[in-house]
């Protein structure tokens, strides 16, 4: 119980910390849809992502983090804000539905990291879980996450049957990015923000009854694979 309050904790502070000062015009979830969508074709177009457009185009939802930002002196901790869409069976994606990842970690370690992040869902359960409200990622949580660094693909060295791919594009003194035991959690508030009350992911992600006519979203899932 104590380690999840310290999840939380973490969550929230670098959460907080990831919503950078920007000029942009716009809510915050409009700012955080218009940087995922920047990320999201900035790693599309980068060749050092090899594994990332086939992944892509065979998701059944994809999670996208401009910013999560990761700290440690001895104890550490990572977060930030992300975006989900899912993708229908006819293959039109969702508009995006708002979420929290963040996670703690303890060891020696010192540093600073600032990442972008894009996490490929390929199966049903890694999609139900995150739809359930709240998943941990990781082997012990019974959700497979393949972590894809640069230049790897997703057929080298990696289970092919992973419910999820990550592909993270990091600057600071650690190499890397490690989500085993992340947190990744629904942020209602935005949702409510941007598609009105009552908005939840179910009526944004699978209902497709929460609409907006928000340019910044419409962008984005128009930036979609």
């Amino acid at each position: 119980m104590k380690r999840a309050r310290l999840t939380l904790l973490c969550i929230a502070l670098l959460a907080l910390g990831s919503c950078r000062t920007s000029n942009e015009m716009g809510s915050e979830p409009e700012k955080l849809a218009d940087r995922s969508r920047i990320t999201l074709q900035s790693m599309l177009a980068d060749s050092q992502y090899p594994g990332l457009l086939d992944l892509t185009t065979r998701a059944k939802a994809i999670i996208i983090a401009p910013n999560i930002l990761q700290a440690a002196f001895f104890f550490g901790g990572r977060g930030g804000n992300a975006v989900m869409l899912s993708r229908d069976i006819n293959g039109k994606w969702s508009a995006p539905a708002f979420y929290t990842i963040g996670g703690l970690s303890w060891g020696l370690q010192f540093g600073g990291q600032s990442s972008e992040l894009v996490i490929t869902v390929m199966t049903d359960k890694g999609l139900k879980a995150i739809m359930n409200r709240e998943a941990t990622l990781g082997a012990a949580a019974g959700l497979a996450i393949g972590e894809l660094g640069a230049g790897a693909r997703a057929d080298t060295g990696m289970d092919i049957k992973a419910d999820m791919y990550a592909f993270a594009r990091s600057e600071g003194l650690f190499v890397g990015i490690s989500l085993e035991g992340s947190v990744i959690a629904p942020r209602e508030t935005w949702d409510q923000q941007l598609y009105g009350q009552g908005a939840t992911p179910q009526s944004i992600l699978v209902d497709h009854t929460a609409m907006t006519q928000s340019k910044a979203v419409n962008d984005l899932i128009a930036a979609m694979p």
